[in-house]
């Protein structure tokens, strides 16, 4: 049991992060999956810790550009660059064959260019937000639980989508098997964190399953399948409408 679990989440760290994972780390990419939400935490935690540091040497705008390039850098840009190429492949309007093809490329068109822009900005603005109007403890706990949720989003596109493409692809292994419900069982929790945050916990929570239902129900009209660039571009967006959510004026 002891060495599934520390498989499975090392397996996930090498995954979607830079970060060391020891050597000789048995890929195991179904077990890994349940693990995305427990790396969210710890990209949390370690933004937490680069956010404090960076507030007590510049103003609440620069803290907020350096915490979202950490982020950036930490996960070695791997969901940013989901984002650019599936929103090439997405909006290119062209068949959906044609558009998988697109995704593929690692060149970035303009559409993608626009994609990343826009994200990255809402993400500035939403930690910015964070940062100048809420109380110390609640920034903290959103900057610690908000990497977890949008990359527990990605277990719900694995299980109520099927992968696009055929024997190829970034994550082709992810999908080896139908998940269940133990794979969800460490979304848990940032939702028992999110309970510190009262009120604004429950929106936090409203917006995470509002943007599930609209990113999951674009894919099935726009593509019918999801990809990993699909999950990476997922990630990308949940996160930075979450610190958009999060850090809004509704007191």
């Amino acid at each position: 049991m002891k060495s599934n679990f520390l498989s499975g989440l090392r397996s996930a760290l090498l995954f979607i992060t830079i970060l060391p994972a020891g050597k000789d780390v048995a890929w195991s990419p179904m077990a890994m999956i349940r693990f995305f939400p427990v790396v969210g935490m710890i990209l949390g935690g370690l933004l937490i810790l680069a956010d404090l540091l960076v507030s007590r040497l510049w103003a609440p705008p620069v803290a907020a550009l350096l915490d979202v390039v950490f982020l950036l850098a930490v996960t070695g840009a791997f969901h940013m660059d989901g984002l650019g190429d599936a929103a090439d492949g997405i909006f290119s309007h062209r068949p959906r064959e044609r558009a998988l093809e697109i995704m593929k490329d690692s060149r970035i068109g303009m559409m993608g260019l626009v994609a990343v822009g826009a994200v990255l900005a809402l993400k500035l603005a939403g930690i910015y937000s964070l940062k100048t109007t809420l109380a110390p403890f609640q920034i903290i706990v959103l900057l610690l639980i908000v990497p977890a949720y949008s990359r527990a989003s990605m277990i719900f596109g694995i299980r109520f989508l099927n992968y696009g493409r055929k024997g190829t692809g970034t994550g082709l292994d992810l999908f080896e098997r139908a998940i269940g419900l133990k794979d969800f069982f460490y979304c848990l929790i940032p939702l028992l964190f999110s309970l510190f945050l009262g009120v604004r916990g429950l929106v936090l929570n409203l917006f995470f399953i509002i943007g599930l239902v609209l990113i999951l129900g674009f894919y099935k009209k726009k593509m019918n399948c999801i990809t990993g660039d699909m999950l990476g571009a997922m990630t990308e967006v949940m996160e930075a409408l979450l610190f958009l959510g999060a850090g809004a004026a509704f007191n």
